[in-house]
Parts: structure tokens; C-alpha cells; sequence
């Protein structure tokens, strides 16, 4: 694993393409702001081309340029590039597919193409200065021979940065991993993992291929991103913190407000079994798990939630036992003998499975109450 890690977040290129969401320009930016103020300090923030209301919203961005580094995604195509330059990137990307699927259905093009095209294209930008990226589409369906000769070609034409582009998500992690290292083998160029998550395996692909070497990884916020969306970035940073002390600069106490700014702009509720996010992550019901809570919290929590910005919460409901019960109700219910609280707690698990869900608060003491009641001789 290399010491020079660099984290490029693309919620705002790839994860806006997610069906069904369009973020105005006034989101885009509060979303940039956000990421940056988190310590992100490398982004893709849109699509110059696009014209209009993202162009506005990419010149505020650029703003910030001497802040942090922002990439103008491009098409394959000279107009796209030279319209990012002029808008005042100073790091483009290029778009290009390698497989042959892809080349024969989506840009009806050959090899031969494809490799003068990327060189020039490559050459235009560092001839103005640019720090330039350019796409591997497709790499699962692409032969290693051809991949390998593609990474020597950008390279050679003087590519920075080489994006490995698992398109529609179907590499495992040590297929990911092994076309890194195939590269590796035949240019030195720094590499760039870009996974899709239709199996599952973003973020597993996307730590397979910084074990590998790769330099850059994509991520998104919440995962976001084209059909099953992409790496989720509080999953990847929170992984590599943990598992290899990897501090990528980001400041993890403000992951949780990040997801929910950008889960409010998508109109679209966080998973409650979001990893690192989600309302559920930190909160226990089950008795044994409640009581191990209540005696030392990393019974049942590998960090504290203040770590990500995240909130503990002991529920009261179906699977809870007494242990959680009397915590729940505090003074109120310190005069509950032994029996009482049994009695109660088979109220509590009546009345969650008719709810079909917890017990609240104010509900749990109205129960309390009538056992009492119905206690007294």
C-alpha cells in the first residue's frame, strides 16, 4: 500500500448521474463546501459541457481551485477538453472506453482509434498544462494484453493518471487487484480505482485495489452513483483508518452530517443499515446487546459513534430485556420491584409487536404507569 494515497470524491459527477437525481447549482456548491471544509481535497464536481445552469455552478467551485484540486470530466472528445481548460481546470479527465464491447457498441470505434485518440488527446491537454486523467472503461471486459498496452500508450504520450474504470461493477477484489498489478508490471504510471457497485463490492474492490497500488480512488457520499451507485467514502476512509492507521486528512466527525446533506438533496432517506451512517449503526435493542451497552460500549460497537459524528441510541422494543427497560425509564421507574418490571416487560413486547416497531419514551412510561396501577393491592 502506498504512503501517497490521495481520496478523489466524484458525488458530484457520478453520483449526480444517478437516476432520478439532478442537484441545482445552489445544492452543487453547498454539497462542494461541505466536502471540502471535510477535508476532501480532491474532487470531480460535474461536467463542463453541460453548459447552463452546471457551468454556474462550476465557476463558483473554481473558486476555491487553489484550495483543492477539481477535475473537468470530458468526453473523449477534443471540444469537451479544450471547454474545461477554458472554463479554468486545471486538471481534466478524459473519458475513453477499452473493452470491445464498448468500443463497438458505444463509441463504434477500433483499437487503433482509440489508441491515437487518447495520445493526442492526452498531448493537447499537457501542452496546455494540464494534469491529466484518462479512462481504462470498462477494464472487466477488456483483455489484460490490450489494457496493459493502452496503460504504456497513455503513459508514453504523458497520461498523470491512468482511472480504472470497472464499468458495470463485475470484477471480484482479486480480479480488481490483479489488473492493477498487470499494469504495474509494464508502466509506472499512477492508477486511479473507479468501481461500481452492482455486486456489492465497491468498497471491497476499491481496498483491494489500494493494497495493490493504486494511488487514487473514487468515492462517492452514501455510495451514490449510477444504478447500485459506487465506494461509499465514509466506508472506505473509516476501513483504511481502522484497519492500516491510513489518515487521509479527512475529518471523520463530520461523515454522518455529509451523508444526510447529500441524502436530503437526493430526496432520498439514508439506509438505516447504512455502514458508518446510518441511523441504525449505533443503535441496540436486543437485551444481551443492550446490557453489554449499558455496562462498557465497545461490547457492541467497533468506535464510538462521536467518532463519525453519529448518535448511541438504546431502544426499547420487541427483543429489549429489563436491563434496558429501567435504564430507559430512570427516576421514574426506580421504585419497580423485580415482579413489576416483568410484568412490564411483557407489556413492552406486546406492545412493540403490535406497533410492529419500538416503544417510545412517553409510550414506555404509560405502560410503567398502568403496571403500577395494576400492581397495587
Amino acid at each position: 500500500m502506498r504512503d501517497d494515497l490521495i481520496l478523489e470524491d466524484t458525488t458530484l459527477r457520478d453520483g449526480e448521474q444517478t437516476p432520478g437525481v439532478a442537484l441545482s447549482a445552489k445544492m452543487k456548491v453547498q454539497i462542494f463546501n461541505a466536502l471540502v471544509d471535510a477535508g476532501v481535497r480532491w474532487i470531480e464536481p460535474g461536467i463542463p459541457t453541460m453548459g447552463g445552469e452546471e457551468v454556474r455552478a462550476l465557476k463558483e467551485m473554481l473558486e476555491r481551485r487553489d484550495e483543492v484540486t477539481l477535475i473537468g470530466w470530458n468526453r473523449g472528445v477534443r471540444s469537451d477538453v479544450q471547454r474545461s481548460i477554458d472554463l479554468g481546470f486545471r486538471a481534466v479527465h478524459i473519458g475513453l472506453p477499452t473493452s470491445d464491447n464498448h468500443l463497438k457498441n458505444s463509441v463504434r470505434r477500433d483499437r487503433s482509434w482509440l489508441l491515437s485518440t487518447a495520445q493526442d488527446m492526452v498531448k493537447m491537454a499537457k501542452d496546455q498544462g494540464c494534469f491529466v486523467s484518462i479512462s481504462a472503461e470498462d477494464i472487466g471486459r477488456t483483455e489484460p494484453g490490450f489494457l496493459k498496452e493502452y496503460a504504456v500508450a497513455v503513459a508514453d504520450a504523458g497520461a498523470d493518471r491512468l482511472r480504472l474504470s470497472d464499468t458495470i461493477g463485475i470484477l471480484s477484489p482479486s480480479q480488481y487487484a490483479e489488473r492493477v498489478r498487470a499494469i504495474g508490471s509494464v508502466s509506472d504510471i499512477d492508477l486511479q480505482a473507479h468501481c461500481h457497485n452492482d455486486f456489492g463490492v465497491a468498497v471491497a474492490n476499491t481496498l483491494a485495489a489500494i493494497e495493490a497500488g493504486v494511488r487514487y480512488f473514487h468515492v462517492t457520499v452514501n455510495g451514490i452513483g449510477e444504478r447500485a451507485g459506487m465506494a461509499d467514502i465514509a466506508q472506505v476512509v473509516m476501513s483504511l483508518r481502522q484497519w492500516h492507521d491510513v489518515d487521509l486528512g479527512i475529518d471523520v466527525t463530520k461523515l454522518t452530517a455529509l451523508s444526510r446533506l447529500v441524502s436530503e438533496a437526493c430526496g432520498v432517506p439514508t439506509s438505516p443499515w447504512q455502514p458508518i451512517v446510518g441511523p441504525n449503526v449505533f443503535a441496540h435493542e436486543s437485551g444481551i446487546h443492550t446490557t453489554g451497552m449499558l455496562r462498557d460500549t465497545s461490547t457492541f460497537e467497533p468506535f464510538p459513534p462521536e467518532l463519525v459524528g453519529g448518535e448511541r441510541k438504546l431502544l426499547v422494543g420487541k427483543h429489549s430485556g429489563r436491563g434496558v427497560i429501567a435504564h430507559a425509564l430512570g427516576e421514574y421507574g426506580a421504585d419497580l420491584d423485580a415482579d413489576t418490571l416483568e410484568a412490564l416487560l411483557r407489556d413492552v413486547r406486546a406492545e412493540a409487536i403490535a406497533l410492529g416497531g419500538t416503544v417510545s419514551p412517553e409510550r414506555l412510561r404509560e405502560l410503567a404507569g398502568q403496571v403500577r396501577t395494576t400492581a397495587r393491592p
